[in-house]
Protein backbone atom coordinates (compact mmCIF):
# COMPACT_ATOMS: atom_id res chain seq x y z
CA UNK A 1 0.00 0.00 0.00
CA UNK A 2 1.67 3.35 -0.66
CA UNK A 3 0.84 7.03 1.46
CA UNK A 4 -1.62 8.12 -1.08
CA UNK A 5 -3.95 4.91 -0.54
CA UNK A 6 -3.24 4.83 2.85
CA UNK A 7 -4.37 8.96 3.07
CA UNK A 8 -7.21 7.99 0.98
CA UNK A 9 -8.53 5.40 3.19
CA UNK A 10 -7.97 7.83 6.24
CA UNK A 11 -9.55 11.11 4.76
CA UNK A 12 -12.79 8.42 3.85
CA UNK A 13 -12.82 7.00 7.52
CA UNK A 14 -12.51 10.93 8.80
CA UNK A 15 -15.58 11.58 6.23
CA UNK A 16 -17.73 9.03 8.05
CA UNK A 17 -17.41 9.67 11.44
CA UNK A 18 -17.91 13.51 10.61
CA UNK A 19 -20.98 13.03 9.21
CA UNK A 20 -22.16 10.58 11.61
CA UNK A 21 -21.49 13.36 14.33
CA UNK A 22 -23.37 16.01 12.22
CA UNK A 23 -26.08 13.76 11.63
CA UNK A 24 -26.48 13.31 15.76
CA UNK A 25 -26.10 16.82 15.85
CA UNK A 26 -28.93 17.44 13.72
CA UNK A 27 -31.24 14.91 15.26
CA UNK A 28 -30.47 15.91 18.75
CA UNK A 29 -31.03 19.87 17.28
CA UNK A 30 -34.30 18.59 16.00
CA UNK A 31 -35.21 16.17 18.87
CA UNK A 32 -34.91 18.17 22.17
CA UNK A 33 -37.76 20.41 23.16
CA UNK A 34 -35.93 22.62 25.79
CA UNK A 35 -33.48 25.22 24.50
CA UNK A 36 -30.79 24.69 26.73
CA UNK A 37 -30.72 20.98 26.12
CA UNK A 38 -31.12 21.78 22.55
CA UNK A 39 -28.01 23.92 22.65
CA UNK A 40 -25.87 20.82 23.66
CA UNK A 41 -26.02 18.65 20.17
CA UNK A 42 -25.26 20.80 18.13
CA UNK A 43 -22.37 22.73 19.74
CA UNK A 44 -20.69 19.49 21.40
CA UNK A 45 -21.67 16.80 18.72
CA UNK A 46 -21.01 19.40 15.57
CA UNK A 47 -17.62 20.57 16.72
CA UNK A 48 -16.30 17.23 16.25
CA UNK A 49 -18.20 16.79 13.54
CA UNK A 50 -16.79 19.44 11.11
CA UNK A 51 -13.40 18.89 12.57
CA UNK A 52 -13.38 15.66 11.28
CA UNK A 53 -14.78 17.06 7.98
CA UNK A 54 -11.79 19.33 8.04
CA UNK A 55 -9.29 16.58 8.24
CA UNK A 56 -10.20 14.92 5.66
CA UNK A 57 -10.20 17.81 3.61
CA UNK A 58 -6.42 18.53 4.79
CA UNK A 59 -5.78 14.76 3.76
CA UNK A 60 -7.31 15.09 0.45
CA UNK A 61 -5.32 18.76 0.07
CA UNK A 62 -2.21 16.77 1.48
CA UNK A 63 -3.32 14.08 -1.86
CA UNK A 64 -3.29 16.57 -4.35
CA UNK A 65 0.05 18.00 -3.75
CA UNK A 66 -1.68 21.51 -2.56
CA UNK A 67 -1.37 21.74 1.08
CA UNK A 68 -3.51 23.92 2.75
CA UNK A 69 -3.85 25.78 5.81
CA UNK A 70 -7.36 27.00 5.34
CA UNK A 71 -8.84 24.30 7.02
CA UNK A 72 -6.60 25.01 10.47
CA UNK A 73 -8.00 28.27 10.04
CA UNK A 74 -11.01 27.48 10.06
CA UNK A 75 -10.84 24.47 12.87
CA UNK A 76 -9.18 26.97 14.66
CA UNK A 77 -11.62 29.38 14.32
CA UNK A 78 -14.80 27.13 15.18
CA UNK A 79 -13.08 25.42 18.24
CA UNK A 80 -12.58 28.97 19.56
CA UNK A 81 -16.33 30.60 19.11
CA UNK A 82 -18.68 27.77 19.15
CA UNK A 83 -18.06 27.10 23.17
CA UNK A 84 -17.87 31.03 23.58
CA UNK A 85 -21.28 31.77 21.49
CA UNK A 86 -22.68 28.55 23.57
CA UNK A 87 -22.46 29.94 26.54
CA UNK A 88 -23.78 33.59 25.72
CA UNK A 89 -26.75 31.64 24.61
CA UNK A 90 -27.28 29.48 27.61
CA UNK A 91 -26.79 32.71 29.93
CA UNK A 92 -29.85 34.57 27.55
CA UNK A 93 -32.19 31.30 28.40
CA UNK A 94 -31.24 31.70 32.16
CA UNK A 95 -31.96 35.30 32.40
CA UNK A 96 -34.88 35.60 29.73
CA UNK A 97 -36.03 32.13 32.48
CA UNK A 98 -36.85 30.75 29.28
CA UNK A 99 -35.62 27.45 30.92
CA UNK A 100 -35.47 25.87 34.57
CA UNK A 101 -33.37 27.84 36.74
CA UNK A 102 -30.03 25.85 38.02
CA UNK A 103 -29.95 24.68 41.46
CA UNK A 104 -28.56 26.57 43.99
CA UNK A 105 -25.07 25.11 45.24
CA UNK A 106 -25.24 23.06 48.59
CA UNK A 107 -22.62 25.39 50.21
CA UNK A 108 -22.91 28.92 49.07
CA UNK A 109 -19.96 30.19 51.00
CA UNK A 110 -17.33 27.43 49.52
CA UNK A 111 -18.56 26.24 45.98
CA UNK A 112 -16.21 28.71 44.35
CA UNK A 113 -13.73 29.38 46.28
CA UNK A 114 -10.78 27.90 48.16
CA UNK A 115 -12.44 28.02 51.52
CA UNK A 116 -12.55 24.68 53.14
CA UNK A 117 -15.64 24.13 55.59
CA UNK A 118 -14.86 23.42 58.81
CA UNK A 119 -16.40 19.81 58.85
CA UNK A 120 -14.23 18.89 55.89
CA UNK A 121 -10.60 20.06 57.48
CA UNK A 122 -8.00 17.67 58.25
CA UNK A 123 -6.39 18.65 61.48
Amino acid sequence: MTLQIIVTYAAALSLLIGSGFVIVGVIGLLKFKDPMTRLHAPTKVGTVGIGMLLVASIANSFILGEPSTHELLIMAFLFVTAPISANFIAKVNIHRRACETPPSPLRDDTWSTLNVPEADRDI
